[in-house]
């Protein structure tokens, strides 16, 4: 007799990330994501980490589910470890990682049991010291860029990245820019939050920070009183 009762599936994630977003500069790539869960429309879980180091050349960063988030963080483990194993000292590079992030989204979502993700990936080369950054989704659809984001940001902070993207753009540059797009999208999106972490990966190294609070601006006259926005008829 088969106790193990139907097959079931997440049909709806339950804690959420919101956006992730990243830009390359000269010689590497930034990311950043906040540290909100929330639990439908309750900002629950105010300190989880969504930006993950894999190895000695990539970052990664999750929207969507938490819980399938961390899924994915242990089978890349996993797959780490294989390396490991093998012992020819050589480790799975971002674009690899990429690649293969694809592949298990696309294999989940074709048994009708999808990781509820956005993944962006974003590293520097071992050999090659090519800088990468790509994204995936949960359709395991896989895509690379300049810049990425995703949740809301794809809406919102997406045009600001663009915009402000160089080829020589300075890693100083770049985390002001994303600072700057993470602000914005604490003043537009109910889902997010002004504390953030930063992560930096370059040829040489690869961090990140602890979370910090970006400091807003409220006094506006148009939040102060916003019948101000109102025309007369």
């Amino acid at each position: 007799m088969d106790v193990r009762g139907p097959i079931q599936r997440t049909t709806e994630p339950t804690v959420t990330g919101t956006s992730v977003i990243g830009i390359k500069f000269n010689g590497g790539v930034v990311i950043a994501a906040d540290t909100l869960g929330s639990y439908g429309s309750l900002a629950k879980h105010r300190s989880l980490q969504r930006l993950r180091t894999v190895g000695p050349h990539t970052l990664i960063g999750g929207s969507g589910d938490y819980s399938d988030f961390q899924y994915i963080i242990e089978q890349l483990d996993a797959e780490l470890m294989e390396d490991v194993h093998f012992g020819d000292g050589k480790a799975l590079q971002p674009r690899e990682i990429h690649q293969y992030l694809g592949r298990l989204l696309y294999a989940r979502r074709s048994k009708v049991d999808p990781l509820w993700n956005q993944l962006l990936v974003a590293g520097v080369g071992d050999k090659d010291k090519q800088v990468f950054l790509g994204q995936v989704d949960l359709y395991g659809s896989v895509y690379m860029d300049n810049t990425m984001a995703s949740g809301f940001g794809a809406y919102i902070a997406q045009p600001l990245l663009r915009k402000a993207y160089r080829a020589d753009l300075t890693e100083e540059e770049a985390v002001k820019v994303v600072k700057d797009c993470m602000r914005v999208l604490f003043y537009r999106d109910a889902r997010s939050l002004n504390k953030i972490q930063i992560g930096v990966v370059t040829a040489d190294r690869i961090s990140i920070s602890d979370p910090f609070e970006l400091d807003t601006y409220w006094e506006n006259p148009m939040f102060v009183n916003p019948s101000l926005t109102v025309k007369p008829v």
